[in-house]
């Protein structure tokens, strides 16, 4: 195999500060032939790279790596871009490019790289006004989003403190919630109660500091009455463990460290009720059977899903789950993600999702297969979940959550299946209207802020965006 290194060559010139002539002197060939080399006119003999190796003491493997594969799949899949999708590059243009200008291929990378950057950018702003710029930039939500995001959806301090939580006793599931109250009785001397709505019509949960007083409301269901009562033992007991790990937010504004701290508490909820170990196990043998895990932990199916998200130990990994919940109006109301799927970061508003249509079908899982603009696929399964109704006038609080997770997992996903021996069908879609660059989405809501091109009036297509 022939084995060209001129740029690389080159590049090991300038940076000795040699000419042509000085260096076909130190290698003991001719002038034209470190010309040639350069120029990628002939191939480099092993007998050259080896004095390369004696006179510069670099390593000839990495000198004569002509193929460069982090960098060359690197360049596939930013040609995977549909901004490309008109003048593709073929694999042998790419190793060309490689091959003759390096420096070309990684500037480009760079260039393509502080594109998604600015188009990042663009997705955080596409919904709000200038005068919601600060409040979007600031609002707890993204806090927490972006902390949780940083660490990965996995804190091993919380984990580790969930582990020890029952001090080495087992208990079972249907004795969680009395064993809870007689831990907060008897080791941090809280009284709990359950209160009927009329008492407490406004909150589901109140903690009186002074009397040490835990009130929840009878609007719970079993399973989240029990989540409340590890959720507030993880913020008196571990106060300053939460506290510590705030510490890494690098944030002083008190509602947003606020919001972090009650999700970290929920985070060690999850974890004390559904262990690391035995959730994990479950789960792959269940296949990610999401209303088996709720059923077998004694939670409930959003926390179940919520809690496959945090699997990400070193050691023992889950698959790597994004979460979205929304509401009837489309609104995001909580997100959290363990994979590269930006819809996580920080879309959801696409009407080719299903978790819009699940509203239909309450209770049902609803699976599709769907496709990024930069050509990556998802499988994704939502369902509706309820929310606590206290009286016959209360309104319908039913909200959506998506499960997702990269097509390469599907063999671990039960809900995929009967997918298996059938191609599925893929659904485009995208983050936002504003920044979508799929120009006949015949659900556009919006015109794109980027790749924007001129309205033709002598057609009509699928929306009046398009033609």
């Amino acid at each position: 195999m022939k084995t060209f290194i001129g740029p690389r060559l080159r590049r090991l010139r300038n940076e000795a500060g040699q000419t042509q002539a000085e260096m076909a002197k130190l290698l003991g060939i001719s002038n034209s032939y470190v010309n040639m080399l350069e120029k990628n006119e002939r191939s480099v003999s092993v007998q050259v790279l080896l004095r390369l190796f004696e006179a510069y003491g670099v390593d000839w493997r990495d000198i004569a790596d002509e193929a460069d594969t982090a960098t060359l799949g690197d360049l596939r899949t930013v040609f995977q871009d549909p901004l490309f999708e008109a003048h593709r590059p073929d694999l042998p243009q790419l190793r060309a490019l490689l091959a003759h200008c390096p420096d070309v291929a990684q500037s480009f990378l760079q260039l393509h790289r502080s594109y998604q950057a600015n188009t990042d950018q663009l997705l955080n702003l596409a919904n709000a006004s200038e005068s919601d710029l600060d409040l979007l930039r600031a609002s707890p939500e993204a806090v927490v989003h972006d902390f949780f995001r940083n660490n990965k959806n996995h804190f091993p301090e919380l984990e580790r403190a969930a582990a020890a939580f029952w001090d080495g006793k087992t208990v079972r599931s249907d004795d969680v919630y009395t064993a809870l109250k007689a831990r907060l009785r008897d080791r941090l001397d809280v009284k709990t109660e359950l209160v009927p709505v009329a008492e407490m019509p406004d909150a589901l949960r109140e903690y009186d500091e002074v009397r040490k007083e835990l009130r929840l409301s009878e609007g719970l269901d079993h399973p989240n009455r029990t989540f409340q009562l590890v959720h507030m033992t993880a913020l008196i007991e571990h106060s300053d463990l939460i506290d510590t790990i705030l510490e890494r937010v690098n944030l002083s504004d008190p509602a947003g460290l606020n919001r972090c701290r009650v999700e970290l508490a929920n985070y060690f909820a999850a974890a004390v009720l559904m262990p690391y170990d035995s959730f994990l196990a479950e789960a792959l043998r269940s296949k990610y059977d999401f209303a088996h895990l709720s059923l077998r932990f004694g939670v409930s199916f959003e926390q179940a899903c919520h809690r496959a998200t945090t699997l990400q130990r070193e050691t023992a990994k889950g698959v790597p789950f994004f979460f979205l919940r929304v509401d009837k109006a489309g609104n995001v109301t909580k997100r959290f993600n363990s994979t590269g799927f930006h819809l996580a970061e920080y879309g959801g508003a696409c009407p080719r999702l299903d978790v819009h249509t699940c509203f239909r079908t309450p209770g049902a899982i609803v699976p599709q297969f769907v496709e990024m603009p930069d050509g990556r696929r998802f499988f994704v399964f939502a369902r509706t979940v309820n929310r606590p109704r206290f009286t016959r006038h209360t309104q319908d609080k039913r909200l959506s959550i998506a499960m997702g997770c990269g097509i390469e997992h599907l063999e671990a996903i039960g809900y995929a299946d009967e997918f298996q021996q059938s191609t599925p069908k893929i659904t485009e879609v995208g983050i936002n209207c504003r920044i979508c660059p799929r120009a006949n989405c015949d659900q556009r809501a919006h015109n794109a802020m980027i790749l924007n091109e001129p309205v033709d009036i002598r057609r009509r297509g699928p929306t009046r965006y398009a033609t």
